[in-house]
């Protein structure tokens, strides 16, 4: 597995890295383990301060490291600098509300005495990221459970080395010991040694089903406690025909989001066939003004998707949905020239025996389904294999609710995409799959939740 920064824009090799030794990786894990007796120890209100710090030193660096990140996986320079925002954000929420997030739960017992439960720490975990949200996705993870007293081992998608070393760079000048945050350019293979070995406590894994997949049955298998985000094909449903140029830019901008690399993008929209034809025209219409090329140029809407690979896969996808019947409203071509780009796409038509139905497509392109009504819509959303997210658009905000409590998914926006904030639980069920991050709940995963007993006083 080989280290490397290749830009997607120009498909250029920029830098690459060696791949950790075992020796290397056995020190990293003994660094953690150890670590981790001595971070557990430090008080949560020194954890709270090296958090605001680490907070303060992404907004210090924001535009250096926004500009990893073009060259790494082709973000554009105002969505990579939005993310930086993002991720000093979540650092700062578990600074400030960590304590009390962390505080004993007394409970109600007939015993005799007080009763309470305690959160502590569990160990060293094994972070699993992945390339298009490179800060953010660590963010989520990090944050949390180095307020709660864990120590972090983080492999990085192989395409991120350099954002990697960036953020364990920002751990050490903002005071982390450095056994408490241990990057480490593993394989594959070193992964799964990683996962077994009883130096690890437990696993978060950000990426595709295959991974997630592969690191469950690895952790199952050596009794470790998981979390898995994984893929999503979020549905939007738009019900009626209330302000439909708004919703239908709503909605392109929600497939938009990171040139639709994003597993929570919006990549269904369901519609009832009372505005099928006027949700189309204007969808369409949102779509086509999205437009690509350098991702440092102010101008850019979107990137190139993140790798040679990333637009092949999805080309074959749309390849396959055309050679079946599908009709494109738009795009369904990449473009001349270097780098990994496509048109913005709009597809229909789309059926069960297309790899569109089914697969995620991470790029920028849509299905649109026509519906007749609520209760089909329902019926199409949960036919995915995925349940992350999914958007419900109406006029009735009672409609909507009901149709969003219908939604087999992990979290429904009414009337809006795709919002969020550090303070709310990210995570999805189905194959999009098990725990939360965020808020919370993202700091509850990993702890041993102690039963506390003492007897009456006297």
């Amino acid at each position: 597995m080989a280290y490397q920064v290749v830009n997607p824009a120009t498909g250029k090799l920029e830098s690459e890295y060696p791949t950790a030794t075992d020796a290397e990786i056995s020190d990293v894990l003994e660094r953690a383990d150890q670590g981790y007796r001595s971070w557990r120890r430090t008080p949560l209100e020194e954890r709270a301060g090296i958090l605001r710090q680490v907070a303060q030193l992404y907004r210090d660096r924001a535009d250096e490291l926004a500009a990893i990140i073009t060259r790494e996986m082709g973000k554009i320079t105002k969505a990579a600098l939005g993310e930086l925002k993002f991720a000093s954000n979540i650092y700062r929420y578990y600074a400030e509300n960590g304590a009390e997030l962390l505080r004993d739960q007394p409970l109600d017992s007939r015993l005799p005495g007080s009763a309470w439960v305690r959160k502590s720490p569990i160990g060293a975990l094994l972070g699993i990221m992945p390339w298009n949200y490179p800060y953010y996705q660590v963010a989520r993870f990090a944050a949390p459970n180095l307020m709660i007293g864990n120590t972090i081992v983080l492999k990085h998608a192989p395409q991120c080395p350099e954002s990697a070393l960036a953020m364990q760079q920002i751990f050490r000048d903002a005071g982390l010991p450095e056994d408490a945050y241990v990057n480490v350019f593993a394989s594959n293979e070193q992964v799964a040694r990683m996962i077994a070995d009883p130096r690890i406590a437990g696993v978060s894994v950000t990426g595709s089903e295959r991974a997630g997949s592969a690191v469950a049955a690895a952790a199952g298998q050596h009794l470790k406690k998981v979390v898995l985000e994984l893929g999503g094909s979020d549905p939007f449903i738009v019900l009626d025909g209330a302000d439909l140029p708004a919703v239908a830019k709503t909605a392109a901008a929600a497939r938009m989001e990171n040139g639709g690399q994003a597993c929570n993008a919006s990549k269904r929209m369901i519609v009832a066939e009372g505005v099928y034809d006027d949700f189309m025209a204007e969808f369409t219409a949102a779509m086509s003004g999205y437009v690509t090329g350098d991702p440092t140029d102010p101008a850019t809407g979107y990137g190139p998707l993140s790798s040679e690979q990333a637009a092949q896969n999805l080309m074959a996808q749309l390849e396959d949905a055309v050679r079946k019947g599908a009709t494109v409203h738009l795009g369904g071509h990449r473009l001349d020239g270097p780098g990994a780009f496509v048109e913005p796409t709009v597809l229909s038509g789309v059926t069960p025996d297309m790899r569109a139905f089914g697969e995620e497509l991470f790029g920028p392109a849509a299905v649109v389904y026509k519906v007749a009504g609520a209760d089909e819509a329902v019926e199409l959303a949960n036919s995915s294999a995925f349940g992350l997210g999914g958007s419900v658009f109406s006029s009735d905000q009672q409609v909507a609710l009901d149709v969003a409590d219908r939604l087999d998914v992990g979290m429904v926006w009414i009337n809006s995409a795709q919002l969020g904030g550090p303070e709310l639980p990210f995570g999805g069920t189905k194959r999009s799959g098990v725990g939360r991050e965020l808020g919370p709940l993202g700091i509850d995963e990993f702890v041993n939740k102690k039963l506390m007993h003492t007897p009456p006083e006297g």
